[in-house]
């Protein structure tokens, strides 16, 4: 590629602690929402017993391990590392007064590590976990009250970690609580459109009341939202099937339009009319709102296509429900791969809103096998990257302002939708199975030394896609 990224522009990885880290009871931690989620984000979920398996209580015990993985992470050449707090380790249970010290001292270790060496730690508050006890007690984020705990949080981070970490993100894939509740906002999957819209209304009023504290706290920070970018293509050139895409993407687009605008978009409110949801939205509330995100932050693994007329094959029945497009080819778990929608997504949020962009999220999930030497050899994953970088320089030579990608999982972790550790990310290896059997040590993959070449070179070695 002949196009160098600019200078700043921020290279990295994204993990998320539920993911990595384990030691799910360590130092005073209390249970997560994630806790009892043993087969994934959108699996079953169970009552906690002593002695019940996740995979997830140790997953890659970064919890322990994160001297030796932050290092590999500068040998990559991170400029930054996106990373989350887990928020039961800061407040066990969610609605106490005062935080677990023993909690924020651990963070305060990360921070120095990523210190160490000269990599930007870029933090979300939530991602896709919160205490059970704000699950249990309240019901989730269709309590009013969270607004105030959760607020009491990021105080306390904002206040504690402010003068070091300076990119911050709210809630991860804030919209996922339309396809995932209990995993998005830790509401019950049988809550009702009221139930839930009102839910993601508190979510989004606490959100803007952390962007308004950590410009409080913190003035030369940059905070930001997080959403799933899920593009929808229209099948067909017929006007229903254009429409119907409009619609569709609106269900996420409504979330940055919120956090960008600080009011609900008129869109939504005839949608609301028409599901009879009639949200309780206090004089505070939208005083609040108006509070509005610095930049727009989001995940990219896939695009689909809907009709509103023709049957389309569903890629992920568990997840999105996404319509399969005949042009594009899937990974082994039926995601489809789709780099220049990467470009589409970059203008089209650009276009729409004017404010920096961030991707936070994209990687290939596959199965890796070692060779006879011991190697992984993941040329798959090296294309899948490759290509979708190369439309980012495209984005950027577009105009669009692009602050930085993170690739997801830099490191192998446990998936989110599933997991499972044998659906693998990572740069670096990670020797552990789905059972939970592995010495856990880390390996450099065939990815790790072409990532590196990319960083270095600042997008330079990169490759046109082949057609």
């Amino acid at each position: 590629m002949s196009f160098r990224f600019p200078n700043e522009f921020l290279w990295g990885g994204a993990t998320a602690a539920n993911q990595i880290e384990g030691a799910y009871r360590a130092d005073c931690k209390g249970l997560s929402t994630s806790d009892v989620q043993p087969f994934g984000s959108f699996g079953e979920l169970i009552g906690r017993q002593e002695g019940d398996f996740n995979i997830k209580d140790t997953a890659i015990d970064f919890y322990h391990r994160y001297p030796e993985d932050i290092a590999l992470f500068k040998e990559l050449g991170f400029t930054c590392f996106r990373l989350s707090i887990a928020w039961s380790r800061i407040f066990p249970k969610g609605d106490e007064l005062l935080p677990n010290e023993l909690g924020l001292a651990y963070y305060d270790n990360i921070f120095d590590e990523l210190e160490k060496y000269d990599i930007i730690p870029v933090v979300t508050l939530s991602h896709y976990e919160m205490p059970l006890h704000l699950a249990d007690q309240y019901k989730g984020w269709r309590s009013r009250s969270l607004i105030e705990f959760f607020e009491r949080y990021a105080r306390v981070v904002f206040t504690r970690y402010g003068h070091r970490v300076k990119h911050w993100l709210t809630f991860n894939e804030i919209n996922i609580t339309l396809h995932e509740p209990f995993t998005g906002s830790g509401v019950p999957r049988d809550s009702t459109p009221q139930q839930l819209y009102q839910a993601i209304h508190h979510q989004l009023v606490a959100s803007a009341k952390a962007v308004k504290a950590c410009h409080d706290l913190s003035p030369d920070s940059k905070i930001g939202n997080m959403m799933l970018g899920a593009i929808q293509y229209p099948l067909t050139s017929h006007p229903d099937d254009i429409f119907e895409a409009m619609q569709q993407n609106r269900e996420w687009l409504f979330f940055g339009d919120v956090q960008s605008r600080g009011y609900y978009p008129s869109y939504m409110m005839r949608k609301f009319k028409q599901l009879g949801v009639t949200l309780e939205i206090s004089a505070e509330d939208s005083e609040s709102l108006k509070e509005t995100i610095d930049f727009i932050s989001f995940s990219y693994y896939m695009t689909g296509c809907v009709s509103s007329h023709k049957k389309t094959h569903i890629l992920d029945e568990k997840m999105l429900k996404m319509g399969s497009n005949p042009y594009l080819k899937t990974t082994e778990w039926g995601w489809q791969i789709d780099p220049k929608g990467l470009r589409i997504v970059l203008n089209l949020l650009y276009e729409r809103y004017q404010k920096p962009l961030f991707v936070v999220e994209n990687g290939l999930g596959a199965v890796d096998i070692l060779n006879g030497n011991g190697e992984i050899e993941d040329d798959y994953r090296i294309d899948y990257l490759n290509d979708h970088l190369y439309q980012v320089g495209e984005a950027l030579q577009d105009g669009v302002e692009v602050m930085g990608y993170t690739c997801w999982g830099p490191i192998d972790l446990v998936s989110a939708s599933t997991a499972q550790m044998s659906k693998r990310y990572g740069f670096i290896y990670v020797d552990r199975d789905d059972k939970g059997l592995g010495s856990l040590n880390r390996k450099r993959k065939k990815s790790f030394y072409w990532y590196q070449g990319i960083i270095e070179s600042k997008g330079e070695l990169l490759t046109a896609p082949s057609e």
